[in-house]
C-alpha cells in the first residue's frame, strides 16, 4: 500500500485573514470586535471612561470610537490629544493619531463590578417608610422607565448613605 503525502502549501493564509476576504467577496458584513483593541482602548482610558465609550475598530492610525451620548463625545473631543497619549503606550505594534467619535450603543461592561455592588449595598440597607414614599412620589413625573430606575437608585443610595452617615454618628 503507498502512503501519499500531501504537497505543502506556500501561500497558507490565516483564517481571520481567509473568512474576512471571503466575507468581503461575498459582501457581507460583519462586525467583529478585536478583543485586544477593546482592552487596550479600557485599560489606557481607565473605567469611567470605558464604561460610556467602545473602541471597536483602528484603520489607517484612525481610532473608531462609540460614544453614549452627545456630551461625552463633546467632551472626549476636548480631551483628544490627552487620549491619544494615553492609548498609544498600551497599544502592540499599533500607533493611533486620530480617534474619529461617533454616537452608538455602548455593549454592557463588566469592569462596573464595584460600582454595582457599591449600589446593592446601599440598595439592601432598609430604608424608612417616609423615604420609600418620597422616591415614589419624586418619581411619579417621569415617563422614561430606564431613566426612572437609574433616579431610583441613585436616590436610594444618596438616602441610605445618609442614614448609615447618621447611625455611625448618633449610634
Amino acid at each position: 500500500m503507498r502512503v501519499r503525502r500531501r504537497k505543502r502549501q506556500k501561500n497558507l493564509l490565516k483564517l481571520g485573514d481567509f473568512l474576512d476576504k471571503t466575507l468581503k467577496r461575498r459582501k457581507i458584513h460583519l462586525d467583529m470586535a478585536d478583543t485586544s483593541l477593546v482592552d487596550a482602548w479600557n485599560s489606557a482610558v481607565g473605567p469611567v471612561i470605558a464604561a460610556q465609550t467602545y473602541a471597536f475598530k483602528l484603520k489607517n492610525n484612525t481610532l473608531f470610537v462609540k460614544v453614549s451620548t452627545s456630551i461625552w463625545m463633546q467632551q472626549l473631543q476636548f480631551m483628544k490629544q490627552e487620549i491619544i497619549d494615553k492609548v498609544n503606550p498600551v497599544f502592540v505594534n499599533k500607533t493611533v493619531k486620530n480617534i474619529y467619535f461617533s454616537i452608538g450603543k455602548i455593549p454592557a461592561a463588566s469592569s462596573m463590578k464595584d460600582d454595582k455592588e457599591d449600589i446593592s449595598y446601599h440598595e439592601s440597607y432598609q430604608l424608612k417608610a417616609r423615604d420609600k414614599r418620597l422616591i415614589k412620589e419624586s418619581l411619579e413625573s417621569v415617563p422614561d422607565e430606564e431613566l426612572k430606575g437609574i433616579l431610583k437608585r441613585v436616590m436610594t443610595k444618596e438616602i441610605a448613605k445618609r442614614r448609615i452617615t447618621e447611625d455611625e454618628k448618633y449610634p
